[in-house]
């Protein structure tokens, strides 16, 4: 039995298999990797809707959705995602649009009694200058990082959301901050995708045009550490079995690598030959982002996909989901 220190009591142990689980969010990079993660691991009777067809920023429609399938658990991974010039451009749909999706879900979710809900953040959730590896500790110490400010106060509000809902009804949800993910389903859109897949696309089409040289925003010093996407899944199934506290709990690989190294593995995957420049007056974001995962490893869990390895994988789901991928 485990006694959180808001007074929760919960023993952790294997989910039931036949049971109803709502992916939210199962179309996108977080969401279709936990569905593929529950299936594998033998779950019966998943439940998901695209966003065409249920709008969870409507809150009516939200509450309806789980009073026709009363899921017994939940994974929360639907939100609004984007990169530095997405977050940048527009702080006010990314801040106001994930808040009303993390709110509707959590309170339909009490309302219609869920058990066990797992709500996913991000690691942007911590101050641009937190000690490097971060730990779950250093949440609301410091300033963010003013391109995903925004972003990050939504995810905040979710975690806050999950520790008051376990405080003022004692049940026994969690949530987890995964590190910068990558995998199929992801976002290769030049405007709107992260780093790992913008630079999948770059390369990839750099290598289809023959062109001479490639150019990456910022310096390429900063340090990033990536996590496939099914590692990140695995990782949750893992922390619902396993875990449970009023933390946060980080979800990553616990190393890192400059942006510079990321961008030549890339290409070396990719086989581009050409050159690589840097556009200095481009923005970094924040010098270096690495997990502490010593919580997630004290649950049982360490990450298994090598990153070479998962950049090979994703892209060559890139080229042969090129035609229909978001893009």
């Amino acid at each position: 039995m485990t006694t959180a220190e808001d007074g929760v009591e919960f023993a952790p142990a294997p989910l039931d298999r036949d049971a109803t689980f709502y992916v939210a969010g199962h179309r996108g990079l977080v969401g279709s990797a936990m569905w593929r993660r529950l299936e594998a691991s033998g779950f019966t009777n998943l439940v998901g809707e695209r966003s065409s067809t249920l709008d969870l920023k409507n809150r009516d429609a939200t509450f309806d959705y789980f009073a026709q399938t009363k899921p017994k658990y939940v994974v929360l991974a639907a939100a609004k995602v984007g990169g530095i010039l997405a977050n940048s451009t527009y702080p006010v749909d990314f801040l106001s649009d994930n808040v009303r999706i993390q709110a509707n879900v959590i309170d339909a979710a009490l309302a219609h009694g869920v058990e066990r809900l797992l709500f996913l953040g991000s690691s942007c959730i911590y101050p641009k200058f937190a000690p490097q590896p971060i730990p779950e500790s250093a949440l609301l110490t410091g300033h963010l990082e003013p391109t995903n400010d925004a972003y990050a106060i939504a995810k905040i509000a979710g975690i806050l959301h999950i520790q008051a809902v376990r405080r003022q009804y004692g049940l026994p949800w969690i949530s987890a901050m995964p590190t910068n993910l990558y995998g199929p389903n992801d976002n290769f859109s030049p405007q709107g995708s992260h780093v790992l897949p913008a630079l999948i696309r770059r390369y990839d089409e750099a290598v289809k045009s023959g062109a001479e040289s490639v150019t990456n925003w910022g310096t390429g010093t900063p340090r990033r550490e990536f996590m496939h996407a099914d590692d990140m899944a695995a990782a949750c199934v893992h922390l619902l079995e396993h875990y449970d506290g009023p933390s946060q709990v980080n979800v990553g690989t616990g190393t890192d690598t400059t942006i510079r190294e990321i961008a030549e593995t890339i290409a070396r995957v990719v086989g581009y030959e050409g050159a690589t420049e840097w556009d200095t007056s481009k923005p970094d974001g924040t010098p270096q982002k690495l997990l502490d995962v010593s919580m997630l490893a004290d649950a049982g869990w360490t990450a298994s996909i090598d990153l070479e390895e998962g950049m090979r994988r994703t892209v060559e789901w890139y080229r042969e989901h090129q035609a229909s991928i978001r893009a």
